[in-house]
């Protein structure tokens, strides 16, 4: 099964801001950006798609033709909990030092830890391996590509950050 990796586009957000399950604007070069994925997604099909219920995926979805695209909260990006669309230098919290350390397996306060992240998309993974479909695509987040890699073994854990995919990339794996 091939499944297509498809992250949403440029987001209206200052940089370095923990923006994750919030719901943020798209930047106005939403229309570029969206004809590129759609061209090069052309002359692919699917036989089923999903999307993060987060607007910036279903956006992306809708304007490449999808707009059928079953919503799963399991493929939305990491939950920053008390960190959520605060500046990474505005966070006093003093476990964000412990977070640096150890994302993997520190929670956020409120929120998640990478591993917390990494199994709901595992389990939504899993639950593809069942699905009657030789070619899935899946509008998500950059947390979630990576996440993805790491299942699929394409990237060691210890790695994954050095390969967030780009606003509007698409990465394939298979299972």
């Amino acid at each position: 099964m091939e499944i297509y990796l498809i992250r949403h586009t440029s987001v209206d957000v200052a940089p370095h801001t923990c923006y994750g399950q919030t719901d943020v604007p798209l930047k106005d070069s939403f229309q570029e950006e969206a004809r590129l994925v759609l061209q090069n997604l052309e002359g692919i099909t699917f036989d089923k798609v999903f999307t993060s219920p987060l607007s910036r995926c279903v956006h992306l979805a809708n304007y490449c033709g999808y707009a059928d695209a079953e919503r799963d909260p399991r493929i939305m990006e990491m939950d920053f909990g008390e960190w959520e669309m605060k500046h990474y230098d505005e966070i006093r919290d003093p476990r964000l030092q412990e977070w640096y350390k150890d994302f993997m397996n520190v929670s956020v306060p409120g929120g998640e830890s990478f591993a917390d992240q990494y199994k709901r998309v595992s389990e939504f993974l899993d639950d593809l391996r069942s699905e009657q479909a030789n070619r899935i695509a899946v509008f998500a987040h950059g947390g979630v590509l990576i996440c993805a890699q790491v299942y699929a073994k394409t990237v060691k854990p210890e790695e994954a950050f050095s390969v967030l995919t780009p606003y509007g990339g698409i990465i394939k794996i298979e299972l």
